[in-house]
């Protein structure tokens, strides 16, 4: 059971907050298969900046099946507030702390995880964003700037003692970026230093890993990021598997006829010039699961209407 404030679960799995992957359509998608918390794609804390279209969408979460998890990022601790207090206004019912996003057009703006660089600051935007509102905060870090500056236990006490509901914990420093090993040892080490629900994030491809992971350094669950892209099952499956069922790989069909939906519900959301755009990444995911897919999404790629694309999926599944 995975309990975040007055909200509990027995599954023990959450769907990454991802920019531009994890937005509402994907979501819905997860969630049919049977995933239970997911958070939604980062937020700015720059409230100023909320009626861009880009926000606009990241926004539109306020009838979505509870509990709805909203991510924040930002490194001023009253704008991050505000922000907090807003997002609950619309309807959010978590508030993620975004200190783990390496992407350097957010840590060039002294956010993600280039505030792991300053505790002092840290707990200020912690505490800050806790007393701004009455629903469980939620904290999602790395291990650190650089391996030479790993500070997440730190950090992590930090968080428990300002308030902080549950921690999520990516096993690699900012400077790893995507790169080398993760550290799992290290967040076995955070998950010593706290009491409050620890999850473990980083390269966990299979249920039988997660389940590992658990057990190995007695985490209290997994967050799945990029092994949930084209795979909106995958996070049902691993759930399902922690929870002693097994759930069976989609056939092929079906995986076309999820690729089918989520390209259309991208069009219904976003409209469709930005909706068919938006579909390529997802299909480039879905496809390299089936075949040696190279050629397939160059085509796809080339497709400029909602039509062509549905037409092109439509000639894969005869095929399939």
């Amino acid at each position: 059971m995975l309990t975040i404030g007055p909200y509990s679960h027995p599954s023990k799995v959450i769907v990454a907050p991802m920019a531009g992957v994890t937005d509402r359509p994907f979501r819905n998608l997860c969630r049919n298969f049977g995933a239970h918390w997911l958070v939604s794609e980062m937020i700015t804390s720059d409230t100023r900046l909320w009626n861009s279209r880009k926000s606009q969408y990241r926004l539109a979460f306020h009838d979505e099946t509870e509990p709805r998890w909203i991510q924040i990022a930002g490194g001023d601790p009253a704008m991050m507030a505000e922000a907090a207090r807003r997002n609950v206004e619309l309807g959010a019912q978590i508030v993620d702390i975004n200190m783990g996003c390496p992407a350097k057009k957010v840590c060039n703006k002294l956010a993600g995880s280039s505030l792991l660089r300053d505790e002092g600051l840290v707990d200020s935007i912690i505490r800050a964003v806790v007393a701004a509102v009455d629903v469980p905060v939620t904290l999602k870090m790395r291990l650190g700037w650089s391996r030479d500056q790993i500070n997440a236990t730190n950090i992590a006490r930090l968080a428990e003692q300002a308030g902080v509901a549950l921690i999520t914990v990516h096993g690699r420093t900012r400077e790893d970026r995507f790169n080398g090993l993760v550290d799992y040892d290290a967040i076995g080490m955070v998950k010593r230093s706290v009491t409050i629900p620890v999850i473990g994030n980083g390269d966990i491809e299979s249920a039988e890993f997660a389940r590992s992971l658990i057990e190995k350094y007695d985490l209290d669950g997994v967050m799945l990021g990029r092994s949930a892209q084209g795979r909106p099952w995958f996070p049902a499956q691993v759930d399902a598997f922690l929870r002693g069922r097994k759930l069976a790989a989609p056939l092929n069909s079906d995986v076309l006829a999820t690729l089918q939906n989520h390209v259309i519900a991208l069009s219904d959301f976003y409209g469709e010039y930005t909706g068919v755009r938006v579909a390529r990444k997802h299909v480039g995911w879905y496809l390299s699961y089936l075949v040696d897919s190279d050629q397939l999404r160059r085509d796809f790629n080339l497709l400029d209407s909602l039509q062509s694309q549905t037409t092109f999926i439509e000639g894969l599944k005869l095929a399939a």
